[in-house]
């Protein structure tokens, strides 16, 4: 067989098994279309109020949310809404005053109660003003019937309240057992005041749960709470909750671009470290060089009479040479082997024999004027 027809049967072999392979996911498999709901982001991340806005704006409501109250940028008409989803005790006694006498000419306030706080509690706070107490009983769910649906609780979780004696009650919700509300409505002057244990209903809802403006009870519930001025005046939306901040965003959704570059900045900081240790280097100490050595050395041996060794390193260092650069004339011996040297290094036999003869022990001068032969003759090889 051929290799053009083995290849050619190895390539059928591949087209048939991919064939097989595509035929098995078709019908194995089948294009599905099914809607995903994406995660939030910008406003509806910060403001719970968000979904509520847009609604009554759909509706044909004139709406705003705000996340502190500002009664000046508000510029209040009688026949205006406020909704205060924060702690309505911190407001200032000014705050106080303006509202008091903006529901007293027809306005419509709505309250969230909070915990009973007693550095908070008092009579000149608008719970106060309205005559409206926390209560004392743990919280019990209350039952809201929608017309087609099934039974549905409220208000689980949120802190009870009780009404003074002259108060002006236009509805109430609460449990008759004890007494405690968890919704009223009360007439002051010419306006409304509505307080509820908690406004869970009217926030943004989840995704993946009936909360919120999601579920149809709670749709129901925010006309019954928005009644009284709804359609009439502007709905102010007081969320007062803090929007993140430019750092916390950073580092909760940004780390993929800066863990990597902060961890090469590491490695680029431990690459340019030359040394570690303490920030002052270690103070100088005093060394001599390999000359100042071996020239101590040298000193050493000539002041105790034992200059013949230096003579004979430096001999053994040009012998050695001689047997590297020219074998022939280190394997000869005596007049023989200074002849060699001479005519390899053109120099006068009598200089080569003065340079390999060991000078007198104390001859300064015949050591030195020897050890500068056999240096200049190993140079010269």
């Amino acid at each position: 067989m051929s290799a053009r027809v083995r290849n050619a049967l190895i390539a059928l072999a591949v087209l048939l098994l991919a064939g097989l392979v595509v035929m098995w996911f078709l019908r194995s498999h089948q294009r599905v279309c099914q809607p995903a709901t994406l995660p939030a982001y910008g406003e509806p991340t910060f403001n719970p109020l968000f979904a509520l806005r847009e609604a009554l704006r759909r509706d044909g409501v004139d709406a705003e949310t705000r996340r502190t109250l500002d009664l000046a940028g508000m510029q209040l008409q009688p026949r205006d809404t406020v909704l205060l989803l924060d702690d309505p005790r911190q407001l200032t006694p000014a705050q106080v005053e303006q509202l008091v006498e903006w529901v007293e000419y027809g306005g419509h306030l709505l309250l969230r109660m909070p915990a009973a706080d007693e550095a908070l509690d008092g009579e000149q706070t608008l719970f106060g003003r309205f005559g409206i107490a926390p209560g004392k009983v743990a919280p019990r769910c209350q039952p809201w019937h929608v017309p087609g649906q099934e039974e549905h609780q409220e208000f689980c979780a949120g802190p009870r309240f009780t009404l003074g004696e002259h108060a002006r009650v236009e509805r109430r919700w609460g449990d008759a057992i004890d007494a405690t509300l968890a919704y009223a409505r009360l007439r002051y002057g010419s306006g409304r005041v509505d307080v509820l244990a908690d406004m869970d209903f009217l926030r943004n809802g989840r995704d993946t749960q009936d909360t919120g403006l999601r579920g149809l009870p709670h749709r129901d519930l925010a006309r019954l709470v928005l009644a009284p001025n709804y359609g009439k005046g502007r709905m102010h939306l007081v969320y007062a909750a803090e929007a993140p901040s430019l750092w916390r965003i950073v580092l909760q959704r940004g780390w993929p671009i800066w863990l990597p570059l902060l961890l090469a900045l590491l490695a680029w900081l431990w690459m340019r470290a030359q040394r570690f240790g303490p920030l002052q280097p270690s103070p100088r100490q005093e060394r001599r060089s390999l000359l100042e050595h071996v020239r101590a050395s040298g000193e050493h041996l000539h002041r105790y009479g034992k200059s013949p060794l230096l003579y004979d390193a430096v001999r053994q260092s040009f012998l050695a040479r001689l047997r590297r650069r020219a074998p022939l004339a280190a394997a000869l011996a005596g007049d023989a082997q200074l002849q060699a040297i001479a005519d390899h290094l053109r120099w006068p036999l009598e200089r080569v024999r003065l340079a390999l003869q060991l000078p007198p022990s104390r001859d300064d001068a015949a050591l030195r004027e020897r050890i500068a032969l056999l240096i200049q003759m190993r140079n010269q090889l």
